[in-house]
């Protein structure tokens, strides 16, 4: 049990380091082509961030560990909203700029209506929905691609420069480390992952739900302290709710696609599956009651933080009381 463990937390250590040079690298490049700063936090850096959970996704459904698959993706999504999202709103609430909410918000709540009537009507994701989803991605990237394009945007030569005197291979040699080490990272967590919950008799997608989508949604967990000591909250709200967009559209896309799995059924809430009766619905419950607000009062308030952060210490518990 120990050295699974062990391998667990190794894994979870490289899909950080692999991220975070994958996006360095990755924005580098871009730098060095001279694409706006926007559009490179709006595409690049977004994708960069979500790529744990694309990896262990993808990983997952194609060693036919469905359950992992789709509570990564779910779970990712609760985490981001009730623990990231909320501790910046808690620590750091104030105002929020609706226009550039409502395009993500728009796309997510499309997506999840999407991903709940197939999850419902069906309780199997097929190849043909991962390819929906997957559109759905590409018309959000670019719309967005459009809209940075039009908006107003400078690039000083001050900021332009020292990416410019970087090394272009050395940018490629990052993107291709990093997403290497994120493969390898995922693996470990895929797999010790699954051997812990085996051992402790505890369904894959409640080890998904929580472990494992706590473990890559780090990135965000990292980006959102690190956004509160700056003084950034809105940088960690933006980061959040694309992160769940694409963790929907991209990840539950990408791994449904590889490998159609059915929704997982190992927990059982009064007879009912618990995907459907408590994962599914939770996860749209605490988006809208983070942005919904947000929209109509263009601010956040503290109480929303601290609800959020209530829900998701009770949702922890349940799962692993059930």
């Amino acid at each position: 049990m120990l050295i699974p463990v062990l391998l667990f937390i190794v894994g979870l250590v490289l899909l950080i380091s692999g991220g975070d040079w994958f996006v360095d690298g990755a924005t580098g490049i871009a730098h060095h082509f001279h694409i706006p700063e926007l559009l490179i936090g709006a595409t690049v850096v977004s994708i960069g961030t979500t790529l744990p959970e694309v990896m262990v996704s993808a990983t997952s459904a194609l060693g036919g560990h469905g359950e992992i698959a789709y509570g990564n993706a779910i779970g990712s999504i609760i985490c981001n909203t009730s623990l990231i999202a909320a501790l910046t709103v808690a620590v750091r609430p104030g105002k929020v700029e609706p226009k550039s909410l409502l395009a993500p918000v728009l796309f997510f709540i499309a997506a999840a209506s999407f991903y709940s009537f197939v999850a419902y009507s069906t309780g199997y994701f097929s190849r043909t929905s991962g390819i929906v989803l997957l559109l759905l991605f590409l018309i959000y990237i670019v719309y967005t691609i459009l809209e940075m394009k039009n908006a107003p945007h400078s690039v000083s030569a001050e900021a332009t420069e020292p990416e410019a005197e970087s090394s272009i291979g050395k940018n490629i040699l990052f993107l291709i480390l990093g997403a290497g080490i994120i493969a390898v990272g995922a693996d470990l967590l895929v797999d010790n992952g699954t051997l812990i919950a085996q051992a402790l008799g505890v369904p894959e997608s409640v080890i998904a739900l929580t472990f494992v989508a706590l473990g890559t949604s780090l990135p965000e967990l990292v980006t959102a302290i690190t956004s509160l000591v700056k003084g950034y909250g809105a940088l960690s709200l933006g980061n959040v709710i694309g992160a769940n967009l694409f963790n929907l559209v991209l990840v539950s896309g990408i791994s449904v696609t590889l490998s159609p799995f059915q929704v997982p059924t190992g927990s059982m809430i009064a007879g009912k599956n618990a995907s459907l009766v408590l994962d599914i619905p939770l996860m749209i419950f605490v988006m809208l009651f983070l942005t919904v607000p947000a929209l109509l009062r263009k601010r956040l308030s503290r109480v929303q933080g601290i609800v959020l952060l209530a829900i998701y210490a009770a949702y922890c518990i349940f799962q692993f009381a059930m």
